[in-house]
């Protein structure tokens, strides 16, 4: 059978395009969880047609799927190869709706910088946490490998994002994130920014000592984290707009 003629396989060949809206998005979901990246282009595609909104598809189809494959790689389902397979057919999606997306102007979760410090060229981590990102909603801009202070400076001024991830995973590496977070203090923009920091040396106490925000432990965390703080300055946000009325 061909990969891309609207089926998948199982005990009864699947054709999405017969499927109702309800079942095509669960099909999806079940698809994004196999890494079929195919047929999610393919069913993206399809609710489009039926003239569902860019962002309905983004949020009902892809990033709810998104979810749940989170949800296993925190529990010990699933493992990295695999969510990297679910983060692969998540951007065969999102090639389709990004330009979608940026033409009718829809909301995101937020906006990520992200890159692995000075010194480091280690990126899986960094690259899995980026495609999750993108999968919960957020917009990510991935500044790459072994950024200096003027590399990060340079991506926030450039991008303005809610949140400033950082990555190492040599111990050599790790304490050039305290350099980046001094250089934020002493412009006087730390406060402007969410940062987070993640490898797999790293843990809580270095993250306070280094003054980020916070440590994520694993990729899937980092989302969720990173969903707690934009909540937390959303809600910030609203309160500060209330009060002026």
């Amino acid at each position: 059978m061909a990969e891309n003629d609207g089926q998948v396989d199982g005990e009864d060949d699947v054709v999405l395009a017969e499927l109702n809206d309800a079942d095509l998005v669960a099909q999806m979901h079940d698809d994004l969880y196999d890494g079929l990246a195919d047929e999610i282009a393919e069913g993206t595609n399809i609710l489009l047609q039926r003239d569902w909104e860019p962002y309905k598809v983004l949020t009902e189809a892809l990033v709810e799927g998104m979810r749940i494959v989170g949800i296993d790689f925190r529990d010990g389902i699933l493992f990295v190869p695999e969510v990297l397979q679910s983060a692969n057919a998540m951007k065969a999606g999102m090639a389709i709706l990004r330009p979608l997306l940026a033409e009718s102007g829809a909301p995101r979760m937020g906006k990520i910088v992200i890159g692995t410090v000075k010194g480091d060229i280690h990126d899986i981590g960094k690259n899995l946490v980026g495609m999750m990102m993108e999968g919960a909603g957020f917009e990510v801009i991935d500044i790459g490998i072994n950024n200096d202070v003027d590399a990060y400076l340079t991506a926030l001024d450039e991008h303005q994002p809610d949140i400033l991830g950082m990555s190492a995973l040599l111990t050599t590496t790790m304490p050039y994130m305290k350099v980046v977070v001094e250089a934020l203090k002493e412009k006087g923009i730390r406060n402007d920014y969410i940062v987070l920091v993640g490898g797999a040396p790293l843990n809580e106490e270095f993250a306070d000592n280094v003054g980020a925000d916070a440590y994520c432990r694993d990729a899937a965390i980092s989302v969720e984290i990173a969903k707690e703080f934009m909540s937390k300055r959303q809600g910030s946000a609203a309160a500060v707009g209330m009060a002026a009325q």
